[in-house]
């Protein structure tokens, strides 16, 4: 007894006098992908629009196309997608109207019960940050069938963010049209199209209070088109063993990533007709500021898994480093326990802040 005491006793006192591995004190912290988000101006549609996925029609006709969709990776893999993909928007009092066109020589599609994973299949996805926070943002999938998937999240996945499958758009209408014949290997199909209405009251149900949408209001918005190499087995279409999917979107993230809210595009809101005139889209530079609270971020999150603690000053984040033309970039960082907050002066005499799960909203 008294031995194995005595050996207890040795091999605590050599534990507690060895030599403590030291964590770093200071980061060397990675360069984020540029922030370069695609804009877009939605106007108003100009007579009653018919869903069912044919948009070679009037209403559609003076609505422009956003920017052609671009591989995922953006810059980082400059490669052009093997089927062009674009999309464009218009609304009115009642809804919110997106279409896109997929050409497609292969089309095929297997899910069919709602509320699938339909990037199983190639597909079509969009993605609706209403309050531009990151938080609580809509996804919607469709396939070449028309079989829909509709969920939010309530924040990115890399915060804890949790799907919402049991949250729908109600209201929602979609329609897809096919130009070729599904799951038939034996001849060159031309392309898919898809047409959706959203109720606008659907949309705002995050907007505490608000019920409708001003000129002039942005969004940030986001699509992407999965795409899956496929092979011709026994006659029918089945997946490329062993290969990743294609990632197609109009906004970049520079990574295999579309969970990326800070990157998506921006959507503008004008009061003017289809076809009736032109509304620039108007630049706020407060973006700049949550950018730049964005990068602070991002280095919380390296800081903390090299440190095990968040920073609790702007000058342990290096923030000197990130710059505001016309705007001195002037940090607060509060970090209690588990969780903080970084505030900063922005333009037109704002605030804004961020905290450690990525919510970025006006005020202190």
């Amino acid at each position: 007894m008294r031995l194995s005491l005595l050996l207890s006793w040795t091999a605590g006192l050599l534990a507690a006098t060895a030599p403590v591995q030291a964590r770093p004190t200071s980061v060397d912290f990675s360069t984020p992908y540029p922030f370069d988000p695609p804009r877009y101006v939605c106007y108003r549609a100009p007579q009653e629009v018919t869903i069912d996925g044919e948009i070679d029609t009037p209403e559609w006709a003076d609505v422009p196309w956003t920017s052609d969709f671009v591989d995922i990776e953006g810059t980082r893999r400059p490669v052009t997608p093997r089927h062009r993909c674009r999309a464009k928007l218009m609304w009115d009092d009642r809804y919110l109207y997106i279409a896109a066109e997929m050409i497609e020589p292969n089309l095929w599609a297997t899910l069919t019960e709602r509320e699938s994973v339909i990037f199983h299949d190639n597909d079509f996805e969009v993605f609706l940050d209403v309050t531009g926070s990151t938080h609580h943002y809509m996804e919607f999938e469709v396939n070449a069938l028309g079989t829909e998937w509709d969920l939010m999240l309530t924040r990115p996945y890399r915060d804890g963010g949790a799907p919402l499958n049991a949250w729908n758009m109600n209201g929602m209408r979609s329609a897809v049209k096919l130009y070729g014949t599904l799951n038939d290997p034996s001849d060159t199909d031309e392309k898919w199209t898809f047409e959706m209405a959203i109720p606008i009251h659907t949309l705002l149900e995050v907007r505490y209070g608000k019920r409708g949408i001003e000129a002039g209001e942005q969004w940030r918005l986001n699509f992407s088109r999965v795409q899956w190499l496929l092979d011709i087995v026994d006659g029918a279409y089945v997946k490329r063993p062993n290969l990743p999917e294609d990632n197609w979107v109009w906004a970049p993230s520079g990574k295999i990533s579309i969970h990326e809210p800070e990157y998506w595009g921006f959507l503008q809101f004008s009061d003017i007709t289809a076809g009736k005139g032109e509304t620039p889209f108007v630049w706020n530079r407060n973006e700049e500021v949550k950018w730049a609270l964005r990068q602070l971020y991002f280095r919380q999150r390296e800081f903390h898994s090299a440190t095990g603690r968040w920073a609790s000053s702007a000058k342990e984040l290096k923030a000197s480093e990130i710059k505001i033309d016309g705007l001195a970039f002037t940090p607060t960082v509060y970090a209690v326990g588990d969780s903080y907050r970084i505030t900063a002066p922005g333009f037109d005499g704002t605030s804004w802040y961020i905290n450690q799960q990525g919510y970025i909203g006006e005020g202190r």
